[in-house]
């Protein structure tokens, strides 16, 4: 496929939604912004995330985590900081986490954000430096003493948030949602069966899906149709003095392998949305189902295992995306490029 067509239609259910099974994710104001932890492994679209997390008055970052994933943790815990300085805003936190999953080695993706994690243009120097405190630790801390209840971001591999809510159980009521990315109920981008981030540690995944907490899942049914097409991502480039360019730039990287993989003219910006989805309510679909993560499948290890029909009787223990305004999507995105002067 090439153009500017979505990829296939959203997720519709059979018997329509469950309503009220379970707490949608807080909203904030500019007057009283929502404390969130980003969790990421950048990563293109974790650096767009980010930015577009920084760029609201509506949320407030209490700190960045870093996680191994798209690159190794040192590369992921570099970025992080390179994007901050780019963004003008040294102040943020960050912290490094886990270097390799709960069990077994690390898996990265250079065949899609390239050996550093993060090829295109060049992203400053950074002007800061990650804290020396282990990033489960940090979070603990970070949540502890906000001053509301904390929604976690997670866009990378679970192993920090799994290795937060096992080690430090005392903050588990301060999260009061986690809206991550990951997972999938139709579809694989690194198995046949399965999303990265969650292929990469699915017993972490398990242990955050299994917590009791409210999950949002914003799996690849949404994420691959959040297109930036190339004569959006060619405006985006020219949104902003400083960070368009570098924005478009790293999209144009990006772009690469989506048209090497699907053919497609344009990008998704996979993690962005989580953040999207926080600020915009009804920009993403979403009903309420029961997910259980495969942990020992011969073919399907990291599998999202969505009741889409609701045949187990179990109750959902999470919000699955469905669907996305694209174009609104890509509205925000280029407002909050554009706000960096």
């Amino acid at each position: 496929m090439s153009g500017t067509a979505a990829p296939g239609p959203g997720i519709e259910l059979v018997g329509g939604p469950t309503p009220g099974a379970l707490p949608e994710p807080p909203r904030g104001t500019s007057e009283r912004p929502l404390p969130i932890v980003m969790d990421c492994d950048p990563g293109h679209d974790d650096a767009v995330a980010i930015l577009l997390a920084l760029s609201r008055p509506d949320l407030r970052v209490l700190g960045i985590s870093t996680v191994g994933g798209n690159a190794v943790l040192e590369r992921t815990t570099e970025t992080a900081l390179r994007v901050l300085a780019l963004a003008g805003r040294p102040d943020v936190e960050v912290a490094a986490g886990a270097a390799h999953p709960l069990e077994g080695p690390l898996h990265t993706a250079p065949h899609v954000h390239g050996e550093s994690g993060i090829e295109g243009p060049a992203l400053p120097e950074p002007v800061s430096a990650a804290i020396g405190e282990f990033a489960p630790a940090a979070m603990a801390r970070w949540i502890a003493a906000a001053d509301a209840p904390v929604v976690l971001v997670p866009t990378g591999p679970l192993t920090n948030v799994a290795l937060l809510l096992e080690e430090h159980p005392s903050v588990r009521d301060r999260i009061a949602h986690i809206c991550l990315m990951g997972g999938s109920i139709t579809e694989g981008n690194i198995t046949p069966a399965a999303e990265f981030n969650i292929w990469v540690d699915p017993e972490a995944a398990e242990i955050v899906f299994d917590a009791g907490i409210p999950v949002t899942m914003i799996g690849l049914d949404v994420t691959h149709r959040s297109i930036v097409w190339e004569p959006e991502r060619e405006a985006l480039s020219r949104a902003g003095d400083r960070v368009g360019p570098v924005v478009g730039g790293l999209l144009a990287f990006f772009q690469e392998f989506h048209e090497r993989t699907y053919g497609w003219a344009g990008t998704p910006i996979h993690d962005a949305v989580t953040v999207a989805h926080l600020v915009e309510p009804g920009l993403v679909r979403t009903a309420a189902l029961d997910v259980r993560i495969e942990t020992q499948g011969r073919y399907t290890r990291g599998r999202t295992v969505v009741d889409l029909r609701r045949v187990t009787g179990r109750p959902p223990n999470a919000h699955v995306g469905l669907d996305i305004d694209r174009e609104r999507f890509v509205t925000l995105l280029t407002e909050a490029i554009r706000s960096y002067r």
